[in-house]
């Protein structure tokens, strides 16, 4: 059985303890299996730490049964001391996010009842699956009051309670728990059955952001980050945006708007171009039907093309079927030409 240091002391990230067992792995790399660790496996949603054992690499770190398998590049000889080291960052990052979706999940759980049903800590967000559908405009409540818990710098505490404190306690589970249960409260907010590592005090999670909501099997998919990945999130927005506010000639906080005036531009430009969309103004136009089509198979085209504006577009297409306006005496504008052309074989349309 391996002890585990990070339940006794989350923020430890260096410790000595002796390699208890080495074995090769299927494909590549090896398992070694210390007397304690400080190494968090994989579980719960939360992604196994990484780090070095002795200089080794740790690359993922997994749970069997009571053991801790840490994942290393090279082996490591049995019976010897060495220092764990953790990738310090990629831990806080992991308790930032873990302790900021504990806070939505019991605030969302508090406002509407909606319980967390899945849970998954990715690359690119947090993912959380709600059973109750979610309006956007309740997410900006939430992520506001979110973020209030987080500046009040509440201190995040662990308890393990007996059955009976355990049957009049109000906690949130996925499912029912048996044999000694693991509670985590944040303040004001959540109390919620969890394995997992988190911050000491709300205000080490920096900020929580709400990416997203959308509507997911009978229920809601949120996504969101929090802490360094949200900042760092953000920073990359902030410099899409400002790249697009110097392209556009736009304050920062105006580029959606230069945006739809760009797109309107765009729409008049093609209008004066390509004579698509043109309001007919005509009187002489009005009075032909639209829906009138030459008899010739080979243009598809409205009649009024050969008395109106449109023919000056339409006139490569017109000439390529074999079909034109007739001329008629010198000088008469093409404008004027009401029905007076002929297809290419000939004949009046």
């Amino acid at each position: 059985m391996t002890e585990r240091i990070f339940y006794t002391d989350v923020c430890c990230h260096t410790f000595q303890a002796t390699v208890l067992d080495c074995q090769p792995r299927k494909k590549k790399g090896y398992e070694v299996i210390l007397d304690k660790t400080a190494f968090y496996p994989e579980g719960g949603g939360q992604p196994g730490d990484r780090g070095t054992l002795g200089g080794v690499h740790v690359t993922d770190t997994q749970e069997r049964g009571e053991d801790i398998l840490h994942l290393t590049d090279a082996p490591l000889e049995v019976g010897t001391q060495v220092t764990g080291t953790l990738d310090w960052n990629w831990r806080f990052s992991l308790m930032q996010n873990h302790s900021g979706e504990h806070i939505v999940s019991g605030i969302l759980h508090r406002r509407t009842g909606a319980n967390n049903v899945g849970f998954h800590m990715g690359n690119d967000a947090i993912i959380i699956d709600f059973d109750v559908e979610l309006p956007p405009e309740l997410l900006q409540e939430v992520e506001q009051e979110a973020n209030e818990v987080v500046w009040k710098n509440l201190p995040v505490q662990v308890t393990y309670p007996t059955p009976e404190e355990l049957e009049t306690l109000d906690y949130r589970s996925k499912k029912a728990l048996t044999g000694q249960v693991r509670i985590v409260t944040f303040p004001q907010t959540d109390t919620c059955a969890c394995c997992g590592t988190h911050v000491v005090r709300t205000g080490e999670i920096g900020v929580i952001k709400i990416l997203s909501v959308q509507k997911f099997k009978e229920g809601s998919r949120v996504e969101m980050l929090c802490g360094s990945r949200a900042l760092t999130y953000l920073r990359d927005v902030f410099e899409q945006n400002h790249r697009i506010s110097v392209a556009l000639s736009a304050k920062p906080l105006k580029t959606a708007d230069a945006v739809e005036r760009l797109k309107a531009d765009k729409e008049q430009t093609d209008y004066r171009l390509n004579g698509r969309n043109r309001p007919c103004s005509s009187r002489r136009q009005r009075r032909w039907p639209v829906s009138e089509t030459c008899s010739c198979s080979r243009s598809p085209w409205p009649r009024t093309a050969f008395g109106s504006c449109r023919w000056r577009s339409w006139r490569p297409a017109a000439d390529a079927a074999g079909c034109s306006p007739a001329t008629t005496r010198k000088g008469t504008n093409m404008l004027s030409v009401r029905r007076r052309a002929t297809c290419g074989r000939g004949s009046r349309p």
